[in-house]
């Protein structure tokens, strides 16, 4: 703070400089009009010097002089207030949006994130500037949004997991129950379930990174889903559910991290397969609608009742709550897929015509021209 009262603000050195072209100005325009023009006007007297007395001449020579040094003077003073009212308004409107901006970025500093500031101000470069500073506290805000939100879900699902872990050792202290094998078993699954949480969440973070080290390449809809669909026949065999593509419009391309969308792909099939039953099937099937490509995977299951379809991809989100982590799945699959589906520039949603009745995931993409050599 010492630092900008000993320095001065920007305002006050806009000003400073402004008024101090306007000086160097006046000061320039009274030397070289009291150095030209009496000898200039001198020059057209002697011209007529021989009509008029010589009193006559030098009092008009000095009437001259006097009235142009009075007339530079008050021109000049008067040309000084105005500019230095000019550079007084220029200079609050140019300081303004600066002085919100610090202080809005003290705020940003401080953990009020909600701050924001007016996109506009005194030229283009401060426009955007604010707009840059606008899309930063966003960002930040929807960063500790998101931080906040894993730490309460975090909390709230080892919550569970660890309170058995304690019921198990206090019941083994006061032995309630033995300290054997089978007890151990128990007290194991229960760290394997936690375990298994900090693994999905380190795969939710990674998801959400990858939109900075996708690397992307033409591929043609229909390697991906037939990719999909082998991945899935030897990963899900003897589970009695099909997996099959179906007819669409498989020809199409997609500009995509093959490897991130398969995983996308992979996971919504790995969903589709636990909630349907035996003798079910899943579908993968493309079709294109305008300039994009409609990726659908489609199951026999249970289905989705309509008040669950917008919060599936939420963390740790579960349909069936009555259902344990091993059978249900963490709820975290679905999140890794929309980040992985987002980070492409896509977008994914849920389709059921509710419970009984099976579920669709919609997968939009934009299209591509075909790799060279493909057309």
């Amino acid at each position: 703070m010492s630092r900008v009262s000993r320095g001065g603000g920007l305002g006050a050195r806009l000003l400073l400089s402004q008024l101090l072209v306007v000086l160097v100005g006046g000061a320039t325009l009274l030397t070289v009009a009291l150095g030209l023009a009496p000898a200039l006007f001198r020059s057209h007297l002697e011209e007529v010097a021989d009509t008029l007395p010589p009193e006559l001449a030098s009092h008009v020579d000095m009437a001259f002089a006097r009235a142009t040094l009075v007339s530079l003077t008050v021109a000049v003073t008067a040309a000084t207030l105005t500019a230095l009212v000019v550079a007084v308004l220029v200079t609050r409107r140019a300081v303004r949006p600066i002085r919100e901006m610090s202080v809005a970025a003290t705020a940003v500093a401080h953990g009020d994130y909600s701050v924001r500031v007016q996109e506009k101000g005194f030229g283009s470069e401060l426009v955007t500037l604010s707009q840059a500073f606008n899309g930063m506290a966003q960002h930040i805000a929807s960063t500790e949004r998101t931080r906040g939100e894993m730490l309460r879900d975090l909390a709230h699902e080892l919550r569970t997991p660890l309170t058995s872990v304690r019921g198990y050792h206090e019941a083994i202290a006061d032995g309630v129950l033995p300290a054997d094998r089978a007890t151990f078993d128990r007290v194991d699954a229960e760290l394997s379930r936690i375990e298994r949480l900090v693994d999905d969440l380190a795969a939710v973070s990674r998801a959400e990174e990858r939109g900075s080290d996708l690397r992307l390449r033409p591929v043609q809809v229909a390697e991906l889903l037939a990719g999909a669909a082998r991945s899935a026949s030897l990963a899900f065999h003897g589970t009695g559910v099909t997996v099959q593509v179906e007819g669409g419009e498989g020809g199409s391309w997609v500009l995509v991290d093959s490897d991130r969308l398969h995983e996308a792909l992979m996971n919504l099939i790995s969903n589709a397969v636990r909630y349907t039953p035996p003798g079910g099937t899943v579908s993968l099937r493309s079709r294109a609608v305008s300039s994009t490509v409609k990726l659908e995977v489609q199951d026999t299951g249970e289905g989705i009742a309509a008040e669950h379809l917008q919060r599936v991809f939420e963390r740790f989100y579960r349909v069936d709550h009555a259902r344990s982590r091993s059978t249900g799945g963490s709820g975290i699959g679905l999140t890794i897929t929309r980040a992985l589906i987002h980070a492409h520039g896509g977008r994914i949603h849920a389709q059921s015509t509710g419970v009984g009745h099976g579920t669709t995931f919609v997968i939009t993409l934009p299209r591509c021209a075909p790799a060279s050599g493909n057309v």
